[in-house]
């Protein structure tokens, strides 16, 4: 994964401002690799559509990813033709390659792109990109798997793209239901932030900038489509499955060892409610509770059996000793990662210290409820002694996660110098996270459109008015 560098934190997410003259709101890419014969129809029913039914400025970027037939001579005649159609040539194929570049040079606040094919009806579109518009979401991706969503296609296209979103939730927790679905729109911002975090030049590309998004708390907004499939389609299914499957072990590794600094990007905003300092309302606390409480589960099991193994040549306080000792040391570890989210080695071995004091607590509990039982009975059973333990191990447990939420993992953990910060708090820069921002300079590479002060007006006409070519002027087609 890339870490060494990134452009910046995200601003604040609000509705675009009016762009200005010349600029398009939205500029939806189609990548192409030898589609000589699809492209030209798919172009100009995008270029009806769009002009027909979206009320702002739009572009059609071409992205000829190295073809060798005729499909950089149609894109060039294409992009003669229509004034917001424009070509741009890559010497290297990849889907995501095609995206990242296109993506990367464009000004327009708006970013999108669908496969050439049109297996996604139009009608989708607007409601793909509206919400990047209106500041409601950061991405926005169309799903096929929604049950709102009409899909005619092959059972076997069915089965594996149905198993790979069943790997993806498995593995790398993805709740966004369909991840390889060609029809996509991302705010030009969040591009800028995100992309020199995406490794991926190929068909992965796509879930990987969805999971990084999704991990830095960013707001992914699913539309259904009706999409039919192509049988024509050139996609290798066993080698694009090989390469999704390595990505995912990328990825994941990579999100296990806290390598990616995810956390910087999830905390600029200042529309979180999660993020807001109420009085009287434990921030996280349920979900911190199931987390603490599956560990708990876990670590009582492997407790029990440390101690029953130990328990077989030595006596019952060693035991005791040793077996929480072991499983104190794992408990502290997984919930400073699952229950609390606590990435990273930054602070691991203070956590552990302040775990295994935690420890001397529950040692202490133990330990006395052992002592007193062994006065009471003499020779306990070792069933009788195991039920003490379990009792005095759901005390323990009470008592740990009230300190480990208010003293070994508070909020002020991971964000040095308030209680409760909110995210216009958090400074911009990537290495030093104690200087407040100031908001309206979050981001140096800010585009010209962000300057602007109007907000887009809605157009209550389907038909946007445009501005008409002189008679006589229609260019000539070409077909």
């Amino acid at each position: 994964m890339r870490t060494d560098s990134s452009p910046g934190t995200l601003p604040a997410r609000e509705h675009l401002p009016a762009a200005g003259a010349g600029t398009p709101v939205l500029d939806v890419v189609i990548p192409v690799y030898n589609e000589e014969k699809d492209l030209k129809p798919c172009v100009r029913g995008l270029h009806e559509h769009l002009t027909r039914t979206f009320p702002y400025a739009f572009r059609i970027t071409i992205a000829d990813n190295a073809s060798t037939d005729g499909t950089p001579h149609v894109a060039g005649r294409l992009a003669e033709r229509f004034p917001e159609v424009r070509s741009v040539r890559l010497e290297q194929k990849g889907r995501g390659r095609a995206l990242r570049t296109v993506w990367s040079a464009s000004d327009a606040p708006v970013l999108a792109y669908m496969d050439v094919d049109l297996s996604t009806d139009l009608n989708a579109l607007l409601p793909l990109v509206a919400p990047l518009i209106s500041g409601h979401s950061d991405l926005a991706i169309g799903s096929r798997l929604s049950r709102s969503s009409r899909v005619v296609r092959g059972a076997k296209r069915e089965f594996i793209s149905r198993s790979y979103n069943l790997i993806l939730r498995g593995s790398l927790q993805a709740r966004f239901s369909d991840a390889q679905c060609g029809f996509k729109a991302i705010r030009r911002d969040v591009a800028q932030v995100l992309l020199p975090l995406v490794e991926d030049s190929g068909w992965f590309f796509d879930t990987e900038l969805l999971v990084l998004s999704e991990r830095a708390g960013l707001r992914i907004h699913e539309v259904p489509v009706d999409w039919v499939d192509d049988p024509d389609s050139t996609v290798h299914i066993v080698r694009t499955a090989t390469d999704d499957l390595k990505g995912v072990w990328r990825v994941g590794r990579a999100l296990a060892t806290g390598s990616l600094p995810l956390d910087r990007l999830a905390r600029p905003f200042g529309d979180d409610p999660r993020d807001r300092n109420i009085e009287d309302v434990p921030q996280g606390l349920a979900r911190q509770l199931v987390g603490f409480c599956v560990v708990g589960v876990l670590s009582t099991l492997f407790y029990l059996l440390l101690y029953s193994g130990f328990r077989t040549f030595t006596g019952s306080q060693v035991a005791n000793g040793f077996a929480l000792l072991i499983s104190a040391v794992a408990n502290t570890a997984a919930n400073r990662r699952l229950t609390f989210g606590v990435r990273g080695r930054g602070g691991a071995v203070r956590h552990q210290a302040q775990g295994l004091v935690v420890f001397g607590i529950g040692l202490a509990l133990t330990s006395g409820s052992l002592a007193a039982l062994n006065a009471a009975a003499g020779d306990p059973a070792h069933s009788t002694e195991l039920a003490v333990l379990i009792a005095a191990n759901l005390a323990a447990t009470v008592l740990r996660f009230l300190l480990f939420r208010a003293w070994v993992f508070p909020d002020r953990d991971r964000f040095p110098g308030t209680a409760a910060p909110s995210r216009q708090d958090v400074t911009p820069d990537w290495r030093n996270v104690s200087a407040a921002p100031d908001r309206q300079n979050v981001s140096a590479a800010a585009p010209a459109w962000q300057d602007a002060t109007l907000p887009l007006q809605p157009v209550r006409s389907p038909l946007p008015t445009r501005p008409s070519r002189p008679s006589g002027s229609e260019p000539r087609d070409f077909r």
